[in-house]
C-alpha cells in the first residue's frame, strides 16, 4: 500500500491545514514523510500519527499498488454494499457472482460448460 498525495492533501485541506502544517502537527518529519510517500511500505506509527491528526482512518489516504489486491477490496466492499441492501442474501453467493461478473463473457461460458460436463459425467 501507498499514501495517495492527493487524498492526503484534500483531507488535510478540509481541516484548513497544509502538509507541512498537518506533518508538523502530527510529529511526523519531512523525510519520513518522503519515505512514506515513496516507499511501498509504510510505518504504522507515522499512518497513525497522521490519520489521528486528521481524525480519520489511515485508510483514508492509502491507496493499493497492486491491482489483484485492489481488485479483492473492491469486490468486498461491493459484497458489503449488496448484502447490506438485503441481508439474507447468501455473501459467498453474491462474492462468486460480482467474481464471475468481472470475466469475459466467452471466459464464463467456457467455465460453464466445463462444469456442465464434469457434473453430467458424475451422474
Amino acid at each position: 500500500m501507498r499514501i495517495d498525495l492527493a487524498k492526503l492533501r484534500e483531507l488535510a485541506g478540509k481541516r484548513g491545514l497544509t502538509l507541512s502544517a498537518l506533518l508538523s502537527k502530527a510529529g511526523v518529519s519531512k523525510t519520513a514523510f518522503y519515505h512514506l510517500a515513496h516507499k511501498s511500505s509504510v510505518l504504522p506509527a507515522s499512518l497513525r500519527s497522521l490519520a489521528d491528526t486528521l481524525a480519520v482512518r489511515p485508510g483514508a489516504f492509502l491507496t493499493e499498488t497492486d491491482p489483484d489486491v485492489a481488485k479483492i477490496q473492491r469486490i468486498r466492499a461491493l459484497t458489503d454494499r449488496i448484502v447490506a441492501g438485503d441481508p439474507k442474501l447468501d455473501r459467498d453467493n453474491v462474492r462468486l457472482t460480482l467474481l464471475l461478473l468481472e470475466e469475459e463473457p466467452i471466459r464464463r461460458l467456457q467455465r460453464s460448460l466445463t462444469r456442465g460436463r464434469k457434473l453430467h459425467l458424475h451422474r
